[in-house]
């Protein structure tokens, strides 16, 4: 066996462990981190069902395995966030259950029995696919009936079917489902059984991932590592949090049901500050002659937004638990902090990025230049094709600067040889 398939076995093998003693710490946790154990073992068997499809995959075209086997992303900032989405998504396990054209290339493969026990597997989480894609296809939108059986109503033994929308005629579509023409939701009479057996084998998509890791496994060992399976290799992704739920997504301040007024000055204070650093690509963009560049200048502020917005949802609750007065000095500080952000924008952006006029005041007339001929009073200048003219009233010599642009930030120098003997006059 090479060192690579050694290396992917054992890891394999180590997803399966965490996969399983995920599954049982769910039973185990205590009630307040339950949900957190859920959404750990829902990545960690999905990590275990596309490991075990992928090393398959590299076993049946005989390549060689991936130097890395695939494992959920943990967002490191927002794991309360992450936590949600995995939980509604099952960790994603949907998406890993192989297709149709795994499943071919294991049929097309020569008979061998633990590849056939891998197909069987497979199989079984496509019907749980099935039973995924189809069971709320069997409930219909109905009339109930006044019969105070609220049992009899659910399975279909009251009221009647609703109308379906004109051009869509299967009661259980999409469609009908999101604009219902009845006041009730019920199983489709007559389509219990189907119901049943399509419920079974989507709750069984967690039962039967692990079992098509397993048997994928027993599979590579057999055949890659003449029989002789190797100890759990490197963890990495969802399993290694099991146990540690609390230091997953630790307990954190939640946002009240209801604001008091404390409280809502300090969120319209982190709100304008949102708001202001918001308007900082504009701004400056503005100033620098970037209009042209429009959307990345949007695309930059809506990624401060949605950063700004995103911290406010994360570290809000704890800025606004102090008590009376106290939860409202946060929102005092973002909103003087907001004031300066938005006043002091403006200014700076010129500064830096001032016109070829701002600059030669600031660099000569206004300097060096402060008690010659060349001062601001007394000259008349223009710009054309990056050069600044500099004409004296009195009739001196002309000054030729540049690079003379709207939004640079490059000094003004001397472009000829009389500029620059008059700059070395006056020791500019």
């Amino acid at each position: 066996m090479s060192s690579h398939w050694h290396r992917a076995i054992a890891e394999l093998s180590a997803q399966g462990d965490a996969a399983r003693a995920a599954a049982q710490r769910v039973d185990d946790a205590p009630s307040t981190e339950r949900t957190t154990a859920v959404a750990i073992s829902y990545a960690a068997e999905t990590d275990y069902l596309r490991s075990a499809g992928m090393l398959l995959r590299a076993h049946l075209s005989d390549r060689r395995p991936p130097r890395r086997l695939p494992v959920a992303l943990i967002w490191p900032y927002f794991r309360d966030a992450w936590k949600a989405r995995t939980v509604d998504r099952l960790g994603g396990v949907w998406r890993a259950i192989p297709r149709d054209a795994a499943r071919e290339k294991m049929r097309s493969a020569p008979t061998d029995p633990l590849l056939t026990a891998v197909l069987e597997q497979a199989e079984a989480l496509q019907a749980s696919l099935h039973g995924e894609r189809q069971v709320d296809r069997l409930y219909e939108s109905f009339i109930p009936e006044r019969t105070g059986h609220a049992v009899a109503d659910l399975v279909g033994g009251g009221g009647r079917s609703a109308p379906t929308l004109p051009g869509f005629p299967d009661p259980g579509h999409p469609i009908n489902r999101a604009f219902p023409q009845g006041s009730g939701t019920r199983i489709q009479p007559g389509r219990e059984a189907e119901f049943t057996r399509l419920s079974s084998d989507r709750f069984a998509v967690h039962t039967r991932a692990v079992a098509f890791g397993d048997a994928v496994l027993a599979l590579l060992v057999e055949l890659r590592a003449a029989g002789v399976a190797p100890q759990p290799g490197r963890l990495r992704g969802a399993g290694r949090w099991v146990g540690r739920e609390r230091q997953l997504v630790p307990d954190r301040a939640k946002w009240p049901a209801k604001l008091n007024v404390y409280q809502g000055v300090t969120l319209a204070g982190l709100g304008w500050l949102v708001l202001a650093c918001t308007g900082l690509p504009l701004t400056f963009g503005k100033e620098a002659d970037l209009l042209s560049h429009a959307l990345l200048l949007f695309m930059a502020a809506g990624l401060i937004a949605c950063t700004g917005i995103g911290l406010v949802i994360r570290y809000g609750p704890k800025l606004i638990k102090g008590p009376g007065f106290g939860a409202a000095v946060p929102g005092i500080a973002a909103g003087l902090i907001a004031l300066v952000v938005w006043q002091g924008q403006g200014p700076v952006a010129s500064y830096y990025f001032a016109g070829p006029y701002e600059r030669y005041e600031r660099e000569y007339a206004n300097g060096c230049l402060v008690a010659s001929p060349y001062r601001h009073d007394a000259v008349q200048a223009t710009a054309d094709g990056g050069v600044l003219v500099v004409t004296p009233i009195s009739g001196e010599t002309t000054l030729r600067l540049g690079p003379a642009e709207d939004g640079g930030t490059h000094p003004l120098g001397p472009l000829d040889q009389a500029t620059r003997e008059v700059l070395d006059r006056y020791g500019c």
